[in-house]
């Protein structure tokens, strides 16, 4: 049995691409593996704090040094850690932003990725402290079409940002499932959907 933590970033509700997407796969993923266990995070309609000065504070003073001021500080960030660390898998539903992802996933993000918690440095780098076997899912929804291969991937700065603070903690089996051209028309819309709904059911059988 895995633990499956299943996080959404979008605002939106049944309108959300991203959403629908990351419940189809979820759902079917419960289908076929009914003992696992989903823990799940609604970023979107539930964002979490944006990191502060108190927060830097306690993340780097050692835990038996924190005040109990520090220890109230870094709280949602120690819970958010341990949840984090605690799943074996990981499926999160993504829309672009401006190029990007949304500001609340970003948040979420900063709040994870944590010296001596997530990623540890010594005189020869960093190096991620998150089990590398983990496998993570990201379902993203795009107006246009961002994609490798396409004339606008070098536009495309979430999947390589992504790619890349997952691999800083240890994270490296990604795999992106795309929504794309979602607002070029509704015969490009309805074809890239059903791309994505096959790509989603791949992902289950294979995942």
């Amino acid at each position: 049995m895995a633990n499956i933590l299943h996080i959404d970033t979008s605002p939106r509700g049944e309108r959300s691409i991203s959403r629908s997407l990351s419940y189809e796969f979820i759902t079917s993923w419960k289908d076929t593996h009914p003992g696992d266990t989903v823990i799940y995070r609604d970023l979107g309609h539930n964002p979490v704090p944006h990191v502060d000065e108190s927060w830097i504070a306690a993340a780097f003073t050692p835990p038996e040094a924190r005040t109990p001021e520090l220890v109230e500080a870094i709280k949602v960030s120690d819970n958010l850690v341990d949840e984090f660390l605690a799943a074996d898998r990981y499926i999160f539903g993504v829309p672009m932003y401006n190029l990007n992802i949304p500001s609340t996933f970003k948040a979420y993000i900063d709040q994870i990725v944590r010296v001596g918690r997530t990623f540890t440095f010594d005189e020869n780098g960093y190096k991620g402290l998150v089990d590398s076997s983990k496998k993570v899912l990201i379902v993203t929804a795009r107006g246009g079409a961002f994609s490798p291969g396409t004339s606008f991937a070098a536009y495309d700065y979430q999947e390589p940002y992504l790619r890349a603070i997952f691999s800083f903690v240890g994270l490296t089996d990604i795999t992106f499932i795309y929504a794309e051209n979602l607002n070029s028309g509704d015969d490009a819309r309805q074809q890239s959907l059903a791309a994505a709904k096959d790509a989603i059911a791949q992902a289950v059988a294979n995942w």
